[in-house]
């Protein structure tokens, strides 16, 4: 069996974990972070602080390792996975006045073409499309007529 995890904090750590521990400005994964790094320091095993927060004991220990590795920087969350937007606000605006200022239309494969040769943003046709739709309302172009409703097909009674 291993030797258990334990924690020793100096005064002005556990100062610092107790302040942060009821801070409202910070996030709730955090606020509990230094919760369990004060119960292990005052004695706590992993087992119960496991129990008490409703986790798995993985993560008492997991947020122990944290604490030994990287200090107080090690309770905040890692930047996120994935790819960043390659694009900015700016582009946006940009493909807004272009679809103002023009009579024609685009389909988003264009606006993508576009963005790419003009602006050095590559972008998928079908992701611009998806961010447009959020972005931009949704407007009827004013030169076609409204579709009306169906014309009422006239009855041939057989008599």
């Amino acid at each position: 069996m291993p030797a258990p995890l334990r924690v020793t904090l100096t005064e002005a750590d556990d100062n610092m974990l107790s302040e942060l521990r009821v801070a409202t400005t910070v996030p709730q994964r955090t606020r509990d972070r230094a919760h369990i790094l004060r119960l292990n320091a005052q004695g706590w095993n992993v087992p119960a602080i496991a129990k008490m927060f409703e986790c798995h004991e993985h993560t008492v220990r997991a947020t122990i390792r944290r604490w030994q590795a990287s200090g107080l920087s090690g309770l905040w969350e890692a930047p996120g996975r994935g790819a960043k937007r390659q694009w900015i606000d700016a582009d946006l605006e940009y493909v807004e006045t272009l679809l103002k200022q023009e009579t024609r239309t685009y389909n988003s494969v264009q606006l993508s073409r576009i963005l790419r040769e003009e602006r050095s943003v590559h972008i998928s046709s079908n992701r611009l499309r998806e961010i447009l739709k959020k972005k931009l309302p949704m407007e009827t172009n004013p030169s076609k007529p409204s579709q009306k409703a169906r014309p009422q097909q006239k009855s041939h009674k057989k008599g």
